[in-house]
C-alpha cells in the first residue's frame, strides 16, 4: 500500500510514531488484584516506512517492568491470531503462542531494549530492531511486562465498592496514562484495532471498549476485539462483581448488583431516544453496540468515552439532568472524538467543543430548546466564573493551546475545550444560517474522517468546501471574528450563542438571585418565601447557588436567612444541589449548618463531591474542622483521592496545624507534577489542587 502521512508531531509522545504503520495490537493480560498487578503481553504488527529503521521508540512509564522483548516475522494472512499461555503467577507475564508455530519460535527473536526518562508522566522504551528490515515490511514485536502502581490502573480493595465483595480495577486513558497500562504510540494521532485475552480471578466480570467479547468458560478467559481502529488511550479495561441488564436494542448497563436497579431504571429505553437522534442528526453509530458500565466513587472524573463502553461514575445517579446531559455528552462522542479525534492534545476542542455541540443538538431534538438553553446558561456561567480567577490574558483559555514539553496534557482539560470550542462550533453554524444544514455538514465531516485524526485546519477547509458561498464571503477574515483570531486569542469566546429560548427557565434563577442580593433583606425573604425552587429543575437551583457562591461571602443576616429558608429542602436534594449549599456555608463560616458539610463528607467517597470542599475548607476558617473529618473519614477513600486531600490540608496548614506524621510520610508520595496554582482539571494520579474549584470543570471526558 501506498505510505500514509506521518502522524501530526506531537510533543507529549516520547515514540517514533512517525516512522511507522501500526496495524494491530494484542493483548494477553493477567489480573492479580493481591499484588495489585497487571501482567502483560503486547503483540504490535508494524511495518516501517522507511527502510532499515534502527529503532522502535515507544511512550512507557516506570509503572512497567519490562522482562523481554522480541522480533517476529510478519504472519501469514491465513495465520490464525495469537493467542497467550498464562504462567503460574509469579513465573512471569503471558506468553504469546501463533498457530504451527514451536515455543522457541513463538517467543521471536530478543530484542536489545533502554528504559529512559522522558517527563514526570512516562518514559521513553527504545528496542533495537534488526537491520534488514525494509520499507511497508510487516513485523510483530513482542513485549512482556509487569504494571504496578500504574497511574492508568485503579485497583480497589473490595472495600471501596458498593458491594464491599469483590476486588474491582479500571483504567483510565485519557490523555497520557496508557503508557502505564502498556507500551505504546500514546498520541491521540496513531489509531490501530486490537484484540485482547484477559484472565481474571473467578467470579470477576471482565469488560473492555471492543466490538465483540466472549468468555471461554473451559479455558476461564475473556477474548475481546475492537474492529475499528482507535488511538491508544481509548483501549480501557474494567473488571469487578459486575451485572448486565438490557436497556434497548443495542444497549444494556453494567453495574454492581445493588445499583443495577437504579441504573436500569433511569436509563432504560432513553439511551436509544438519544442514540437515534445522533444518527438522524450526523450518520449511522459505527460501533455496533453502546453499553455503560458504572464504576464506584473513586473513579476519577464524572464520565469517560471508552468506544462501545461509557465509564461513568456511579455517584451522578441521584442527580438525573447530570446524567442525562453526561451520557448524552459520551454518546456524542461516538462521532466526535472517537471516530475523528484530534491529532494532538492541543487541539482538544476539536472533540470536546464538536461533542458537546453535537450534545446540546441532541438535546434540543430530544428534550426542547429551553433546557438546552438553560444548561448552556449554566455552562457559560461556569467559564465566565473561570475567565475572572484566570484573567483573560491566561494561555490556557487560547483554543490552541501551545503545550511544552514536558507539561502534561491533562493540565489542558478545562472549560475552555468545551465551552469555548463549542461557542466557535456554533457560530460556525450561525454562519451557514441553517442548523440543518450545518449538521449535514457535521455528517459528511465525519464520513469524511472517520477512523482518522485531524488537526482544526482539516475542519475549517472542510466547512469552507462545503459552504462555498460562505468562502467567497470571506467569512474566516471578517473583523473581530476571524478564524485564526477565534483558535489563538485569549480570553472569552469571541461570540456567544442566543440563549433566549431558555428565558422561561433562567428569569426565575435571575430574579430570585436578585431578591436575595438587591432588595432589603425583609422583603427578599417574604418574597422569596413565595417561590416554590422544590419544582425547579437541577440545573436551575444549581445556577441560583452558583450565583450565590460567586457573591460569597455574603452579609452573616443573608446567610442566616438564606439558611432558614432554603437548608432542610436542599439537603433532601442530590449531591449537586447539596454540594452547592454546602460550599455556601464554609466559604460564609456559617458555623450552624457545618454539621451538614460534615455528614456529606461522612457519606461521600468521590473527587468531585469531597475535593472541592475540602479547598473551601482550607482557604478559610475551617482548616482544623476538615482535618477532624478527614482523620474519621480517611479510611474509606481511594489511595489516590487520599493523597490529593492530604496535599490541600499541608498546603492550608499554618505552623499551628501541621498534618500528622502518618500524614506528612504520606505526602511525599503525592501525585506527580503538582502546583496549587494550576489552572485545571487534573485526571488521574496528577496534580489535585488548583485555585479552580473542580466544580467548575465537573464536565465528562
Amino acid at each position: 500500500p501506498p505510505p500514509e502521512p506521518p502522524p501530526a508531531l506531537d510533543v507529549a509522545s516520547a515514540s517514533s510514531a512517525q516512522l511507522f504503520r501500526l496495524r494491530h495490537l494484542q493483548l494477553g493480560l493477567e489480573l492479580r488484584p493481591e499484588a495489585r498487578e497487571l501482567a502483560g503481553c503486547l503483540v504490535l504488527e508494524l511495518c516501517a516506512l522507511r527502510p532499515a529503521p534502527r529503532a522502535l521508540v515507544l511512550d512507557a512509564h516506570p509503572a512497567l517492568r519490562l522482562h523481554s522483548v522480541s522480533f517476529r516475522r510478519a504472519p501469514a494472512a491465513s495465520e490464525s491470531p495469537c493467542t497467550f499461555a498464562f504462567p503460574v503467577p509469579g513465573l512471569g507475564p503471558p506468553l504469546p503462542a501463533f498457530a504451527n508455530t514451536s515455543d522457541a519460535e513463538s517467543a521471536g527473536c530478543p530484542l536489545a531494549f533502554r528504559l529512559d526518562p522522558f517527563t514526570d508522566y512516562g518514559s521513553s522504551l527504545t528496542v533495537t530492531l534488526p537491520p534488514e528490515l525494509q520499507a511497508h515490511q510487516p513485523f510483530q514485536v513482542i513485549l512482556r511486562y509487569t504494571s504496578t502502581d500504574a497511574p492508568a490502573i485503579w485497583w480497589l480493595d473490595p472495600e471501596l465498592t458498593y458491594g464491599n465483595a469483590k476486588p474491582f480495577v479500571f483504567t483510565q486513558g485519557h490523555s497520557v496514562c496508557n503508557r502505564s497500562f502498556f507500551p505504546c504510540f500514546d498520541t491521540p494521532a496513531v489509531k490501530c484495532t486490537y484484540s485482547a485475552v484477559v484472565k481474571a480471578p473467578l467470579g470477576v466480570q471482565v469488560l473492555m471498549s471492543a466490538t465483540r467479547s466472549v468468555y471461554v468458560e473451559e479455558e476461564g478467559v475473556y477474548h475481546f476485539h475492537m474492529e475499528h481502529p482507535v488511538p491508544a488511550y481509548l483501549v480501557a479495561l474494567v473488571a469487578g462483581d459486575l451485572k448486565p441488564a438490557d436497556i434497548g436494542p443495542r444497549s444494556r448497563v453494567w453495574a454492581e448488583p445493588c445499583l443495577l436497579p437504579t441504573a436500569t431504571s433511569k436509563l432504560s429505553g432513553v439511551v436509544e431516544q438519544w442514540l437515534s437522534a445522533a444518527e438522524r442528526l450526523y450518520g449511522p453509530y459505527m460501533w455496533g453496540r453502546y453499553d455503560i458500565v458504572f464504576l464506584p466513587p473513586s473513579f476519577p472524573i464524572v464520565a469517560m468515552e471508552n468506544p462501545c463502553l461509557t465509564f461513568i461514575i456511579s455517584s451522578i445517579l441521584e442527580s438525573d439532568e447530570f446524567l442525562v446531559i453526561d451520557v448524552i455528552h459520551e454518546v456524542a462522542h461516538s462521532w466526535f472524538g472517537n471516530a475523528v479525534t484530534n491529532a494532538t492534545w492541543e487541539e482538544m476542542w476539536l472533540s470536546e467543543g464538536l461533542a458537546t455541540y453535537a450534545q446540546r443538538r441532541i438535546t434540543t431534538e430530544t428534550y426542547g430548546a429551553a433546557f438546552t438553553c438553560l444548561e448552556t446558561a449554566f455552562r457559560l456561567d461556569a467559564l465566565h466564573r473561570q475567565m475572572r480567577l484566570l484573567g483573560e490574558d491566561s494561555p490556557v483559555s487560547k483554543l490552541q493551546v501551545k503545550l511544552e514539553p514536558g507539561v502534561n496534557p491533562s493540565h489542558l482539560m478545562n472549560l475552555f475545550t468545551y465551552e469555548k470550542g463549542y461557542c466557535f462550533v456554533y457560530y460556525l453554524s450561525q454562519l451557514c444560517g441553517d442548523p440543518q444544514r450545518f449538521d449535514d455538514f457535521l455528517r459528511a465531516y465525519v464520513e469524511k474522517y472517520k477512523f482518522t485524526s485531524v488537526v482544526a485546519q482539516d475542519l475549517l477547509d472542510s466547512f469552507l468546501s462545503f459552504f462555498p458561498e460562505l468562502k467567497e464571503q470571506s467569512v474566516d477574515c471578517r473583523a473581530g471574528l476571524e478564524f485564526e483570531r477565534w483558535l489563538n486569542a485569549t480570553g472569552p469566546p469571541l461570540a456567544e450563542p442566543d440563549l433566549s429560548q431558555g428565558s422561561s427557565l433562567t428569569r426565575p434563577v435571575e430574579a430570585l438571585f436578585q431578591l436575595w442580593t438587591a432588595e432589603p433583606l425583609e422583603q427578599a425573604t417574604a418574597s422569596a418565601s413565595a417561590i416554590d425552587i422544590s419544582k425547579w429543575r437541577t440545573f436551575q437551583t444549581a445556577l441560583f447557588l452558583d450565583r450565590l457562591l460567586d457573591g460569597s461571602p455574603l452579609p452573616q443576616e443573608v446567610v442566616m436567612s438564606l439558611s432558614k429558608c432554603y437548608s432542610s429542602l436542599l439537603d433532601s436534594m442530590n449531591a449537586e444541589i447539596r454540594i452547592r449549599w454546602l460550599q455556601i456555608v464554609v466559604r460564609n463560616d456559617y458555623y450552624p449548618d457545618l454539621h451538614r458539610v460534615r455528614r456529606f463528607l461522612e457519606n461521600q467517597m468521590s473527587r468531585m463531591y469531597t475535593i472541592p470542599l475540602y479547598e473551601d475548607l482550607c482557604t478559610g476558617a475551617l482548616k482544623s474542622f476538615a482535618l477532624e473529618v478527614f482523620y474519621q473519614t480517611q479510611g474509606r477513600l481511594h489511595p489516590n483521592l487520599r493523597r490529593t486531600i492530604q496535599q490541600i490540608l499541608s498546603q492550608g496548614l499554618g505552623p499551628s496545624a501541621e498534618p500528622s506524621a502518618e500524614t506528612s510520610t504520606e505526602l511525599g508520595s503525592a501525585e506527580a507534577d503538582t502546583n496549587p496554582d494550576s489552572p485545571a482539571l487534573l485526571l488521574g494520579d496528577e496534580a489535585p489542587s488548583s485555585t479552580i474549584s473542580l466544580r467548575d470543570v465537573n464536565v465528562s471526558a
